[in-house]
């Protein structure tokens, strides 16, 4: 039997990708025909039918006959969580994406970040260019077809519209992947397809559905084919309270089947649990869902692909992102082991460098996991639930082998007191966020800060170029420690760096700088002060009024003040530097 594709729903916010179903729902909706299109919380069934009715007018009965799936069974929670948390070995439950990018807008981070995630998971995917109806001179046609309705505007909207679709083609091919409008894709294997719609409209819906479809239908064949009268292979979407039933989980059933009554295994942290189904609970028609109590039937046996609710005991431990079997005695080890082994695949132990990471569930570890490899930030420690002083204290312990792992990313979850308590007087970063990208972005401009902070630290520790002269009738010790004024004629002079004559020769370390009778860390060009020379030479023999003095400033430093530190020299000291190495001669190479 071939099982309907599961389809998520991708994009950034605002970008409209709920609008898309809500516009398909509403067609259906208005015709108070029962059955139509289902609602679950987190996932839309769209039968055949429905994409026959919708696309036969515009696009041809002939065409839309050919369809031989049962229909598409839409995924669409908000956020990224929801395709994460659509788990199974070696990949995700999803066999399918759209990517909802606003066309007048192009792709923002999170659009940017969703790529990465279908990369990462190698699911193929179309991207839907919503709110053409927005473009200036847009006329909205009478039909859900785009091409119909691009066919009717001026010939300098048509222009305009391709424009932005080639815009996105660009952008797409920045990324790596090939794209072009649905109509002129040469080859759906190697091109993603972009479709033009509009969710206020609804023009453009029939080639988006019939776009899923037919390549869902051509290319996920072997995908879609299903042992209906197998164990149900299900991915946990959300774990939910529901009102007079307790605990229960949302899930994605991608293989076989499930019965009332049937015994099932899944993740907690403490390893796999058994239990029994109590009540499956499938929506009802959409025109029916008025009533949050009315919201579901109780039916006794599903097939996959279906979302769906289970109640049943001990469920409230259960991780979103494990997987849940249906078992018995001939799979039930081999399915214990695999949950037991993916949870710990996926939680890290302490170990090595790298980051902390904490999140709601299993998926969303799994999903932050994967962009921080493809990001190349090693992870040292995953796990699930609040941030605890723990958690701060291993944070800690990376942070003393490199600076930039001293830092803890937790989505979607808590930071007790005492754990920021604890962040605190170690310097330890929690950074936290419901949305992924916004947690990673928060990383790289806390790196960012922290790498301005070394970077003030480390020049705070160079010796700078600097050039004084002796100032006549202003010895005040002639022997070591020399005590004479001086004059700052250019650069920033330094305690502690090492001083040279005009002839390149070593005089010593200069140990103290006083300006009016106040010790001072530095002086600059135009200070007149006291400054204090350890020294093996004396003055009136080998240092003299009117002597021109230079700080001696050694190779390494050099270097990285005309590279690293360049920002913070002006054109003079840059001169002066250079001054300096001709010089040290000989001295400068050594």
């Amino acid at each position: 039997m071939i099982r309907q594709p599961i389809v998520c729903v991708m994009g950034h916010v605002d970008h409209g990708k709920t609008s898309l179903l809500d516009k398909i729902r509403e067609t259906r909706v208005a015709k108070r025909e029962a059955g139509g299109i289902t609602q679950h919380i987190g996932a839309s069934e769209v039968p055949t039918s429905v994409i026959r009715e919708l696309c036969s007018p515009t696009m041809g009965a002939a065409k839309c006959g050919a369809l031989k799936i049962p229909g598409l069974l839409f995924i669409d929670t908000p956020g990224h969580e929801a395709f994460t948390n659509l788990r199974k070995r070696g990949g995700s439950v999803a066999d399918f994406a759209v990517l909802v990018v606003d066309v007048m807008q192009g792709f923002q981070p999170q659009a940017l970040e969703a790529l990465k995630i279908l990369r990462e998971y190698k699911t193929p995917f179309i991207v839907a260019a919503n709110k053409v109806d927005l473009f200036k001179g847009w006329k909205p046609q009478a039909t859900n077809s785009f091409l119909k309705s691009d066919a009717m505007q001026p010939d300098w909207v048509q222009a305009g519209i391709d424009e932005k679709l080639y815009e996105l083609v660009g952008r797409l091919s920045q990324q790596g992947f090939q794209s072009e409008r649905f109509d002129r894709v040469t080859d759906f294997k190697t091109q993603v397809a972009i479709v033009p719609v509009s969710a206020k409209t609804g023009e453009g819906i029939a080639e988006l559905l019939m776009t899923i479809a037919g390549i869902s239908q051509k290319f996920l064949e072997e995908q879609l084919d299903i042992e209906v009268k197998g164990p149900g292979k299900a991915s946990i979407l959300e774990v939910k309270e529901e009102r007079g039933l307790g605990k229960t989980v949302d899930i994605i059933l991608y293989d076989g089947s499930l019965r009332k009554n049937d015994e099932i295994i899944f993740g907690t942290l403490d390893g796999a649990r058994e239990t029994k189904v109590r009540a499956l609970l499938k929506p009802k028609p959409l025109d029916e869902m008025r009533d949050p109590r009315e919201k579901f039937n109780n039916v006794d046996e599903v097939f996959a692909a279906s979302g769906v609710k289970i109640y049943a005991p001990g469920l409230e431990h259960a991780l979103a992102g494990s997987y849940l079997f249906a078992v018995n005695d001939g799979n039930r080890e081999a399915c214990r082991r695999e949950i037991e082994s993916e949870i710990e695949e996926v939680l890290v132990k302490a170990s090595g460098p790298g980051l902390t990471i904490k999140a709601d569930t299993l998926g969303s570890v799994e999903g932050l996991s994967h962009l921080l490899a493809a990001s190349e930030i090693p992870v040292r420690a995953a796990g699930i639930g609040q941030v605890t002083k723990k958690d701060v204290l291993e944070a800690n312990n990376a942070k003393s082998g490199n600076r930039y792992h001293g830092a803890i990313l937790a989505f979607n979850v808590p930071v007790t007191d005492e754990a920021r308590a604890e962040a605190e007087k170690y310097g330890v970063r929690v950074l936290e966020s419901e949305i992924i990208y916004s947690l990673l972005e928060d990383y790289r401009k806390w790196v960012e800060m922290e790498k301005e902070v070394e970077r003030g630290e480390a020049y705070g520790s160079m010796v700078l170029p600097a050039k004084f002269r002796i100032l006549p009738g202003c010895c005040f010790r002639a022997k070591s420690p020399l005590i004479v004024g001086v004059e700052i004629l250019g650069g920033t002079l330094r305690q502690g760096c090492q001083l040279m004559n005009e002839k390149g020769e070593q005089i010593g370390e200069l140990k103290s700088i006083q300006k009016d009778k106040e010790p001072v860390e530095e002086a600059r060009a135009g200070d007149q002060l006291a400054i204090s020379v350890d020294t093996h030479m004396t003055f009136g023999r080998q240092i003299r009024e009117g002597d021109v003095i230079y700080s001696h400033v050694p190779k390494q430093h050099y270097e990285l003040l005309r590279t690293k530190f360049r920002q913070h020299l002006s054109e003079k000291d840059l001169e002066l530097l250079t001054e300096i190495r001709r010089v040290a001669g000989d001295v400068f190479l050594a």
